[in-house]
Order: structure tokens, then C-alpha cells, then sequence
């Protein structure tokens, strides 16, 4: 399943581009050393896929004590619907409740922290900015999270998480070079894919859930991450 977070990331990194696009267009990059740009690009992304990998490791130990709890094929189903969920749901659905608001003195809080780091163009400015857009509210990450609970377990929660992070690294990247080529008709072609693909993957989950036994897609045996039988020696 991990797969489904490379490809998630990937398809959704053209929905960051309306969300997180202009901060990665405001970087203090040097425009005149290729090379040094280059280096300060790495170190904004590595930042963002940091907050990423600290959501992934809270996230999956939730999911390993569901799983402890013998709910891993029933998580597994919740998960999938839900993805699919919240991306048929329409956004005015959820408009109606303010889900954000008992962190939203936080949120304000990270903003304005991410604004005065634009003022300055160290690494360490630029490394604080992508954690930061790591962190700011994304549907498509709360989706890329159901996926992290889904795994069960701390440490594939953190690699589905990163392994998310990594599939929006390419456009994320292009925006910075490639910004006249990224025009509204062209991203809003591509984001029509994202439902299909997050709907694609919530279907994954769930078949992976009933347990059909399908190799690789809806194995019999949920046991994933711990055996079945101990060996007792």
C-alpha cells in the first residue's frame, strides 16, 4: 500500500500548487547561483518533509494501537470510505463547520511565523519555511493521513507519509522554475485527476480491508505486521 502515497502525492502536488504554489514562488532563492538554488530548494523541501514525517510518526501510532486492538481490517474499510468521503463531499459541506477553530490561535501563529522567515535567506530560514507549509491545513494531506493510520504502525506511517512528501517534491519544485508553463488551464486540466486517484486509492484500502485473498491487493491475512504464530522455542 505504500505505493499509493508516492502516486497520491504526485497527482495531488497540482492541488498544492493553488495552495503552497506561491510560497514556494516567494523563496528567498539566489536567482543568479544555479547551484546554491538548487541546494536552498532541497533544504525548503526537506523541511516540508519533515513536518510530514512528524504527522506520519503521530498518525501510525494511533493506527499500530487500533491495530493492537484487532480493528486493523475494519480500519482498514473506515479509511478507504472515508477517503473517498472527503473528496465527494463537496468543499461547502465542510465549510459549515469550523473544524479548524480550536487551533486556529496556532495556525495564526504559524503564518505569521512563516511570513518573517521570507526576510531572511539562510538555510536554516528556508528549512523552517517548508516545516511550516508542512504543517499548514491541506485536504489533500489530511487525506495522505487516513493512509498513514492505515498502516498500522509508527515507522510506516512516517514512510508513507515521506513517501508522499516526495511525490509532490517535482511540481513543487517546477513552480520555482517553470512558473510560465504552469498556467490556470493547464492545473486545472490536471486537477480533475485527483478525485479519480484519491477515490482509486480509498477503493485499495477497502479491498485490502474485506480481505479477499488477493495477493498484494486484499490479502487473507491482515496479520502484517505481527505473526500470526509465534515462534515458541
Amino acid at each position: 500500500m505504500l505505493y499509493t502515497a508516492f502516486l497520491f502525492g504526485l497527482i495531488s502536488s497540482f492541488h498544492c500548487i493553488g495552495m503552497c504554489g506561491p510560497i514556494a514562488m516567494m523563496l528567498p532563492v539566489d536567482r543568479d547561483n544555479q547551484a546554491k538554488k538548487v541546494s536552498q530548494i532541497l533544504t525548503y523541501h526537506i523541511g516540508r518533509l519533515t513536518a510530514y514525517a512528524s504527522i506520519g510518526l503521530v498518525f501510525g501510532l494511533v493506527g499500530r494501537g487500533l491495530y493492537l486492538a484487532g480493528m486493523q481490517q475494519k480500519l482498514s474499510i473506515f479509511i478507504g470510505v472515508a477517503m473517498i468521503l472527503v473528496i465527494l463531499i463537496p468543499e461547502k459541506v465542510f465549510a459549515r463547520y469550523n473544524f479548524s477553530k480550536p487551533v486556529f490561535v496556532l495556525i495564526s501563529k504559524v503564518k505569521s511565523t512563516l511570513g518573517k522567515q521570507f526576510k531572511n535567506k539562510s538555510y536554516q530560514s528556508l528549512f523552517t519555511i517548508g516545516l511550516l507549509n508542512g504543517f499548514l491545513p491541506c485536504g489533500m494531506v489530511y487525506v495522505a493521513l487516513f493512509g498513514a493510520i492505515a498502516m498500522q504502525n509508527e515507522s510506516l506511517g512516517v514512510l508513507y507519509m515521506l513517501l508522499f512528501g516526495l511525490g509532490t517534491v517535482p511540481m513543487m519544485s517546477s513552480v520555482v522554475y517553470f512558473q510560465s508553463f504552469l498556467t490556470v488551464p493547464v492545473r486545472n486540466k490536471i486537477q480533475k485527476a485527483i478525485p479519480y486517484v484519491a477515490v482509486a486509492v480509498g477503493i485499495a484500502f477497502i479491498l485490502r480491508g474485506l480481505g479477499l485473498g488477493i495477493p498484494y491487493v486484499s490479502p487473507s491475512d491482515m496479520s502484517l505486521f505481527v505473526q500470526a504464530t509465534p515462534n515458541c522455542h
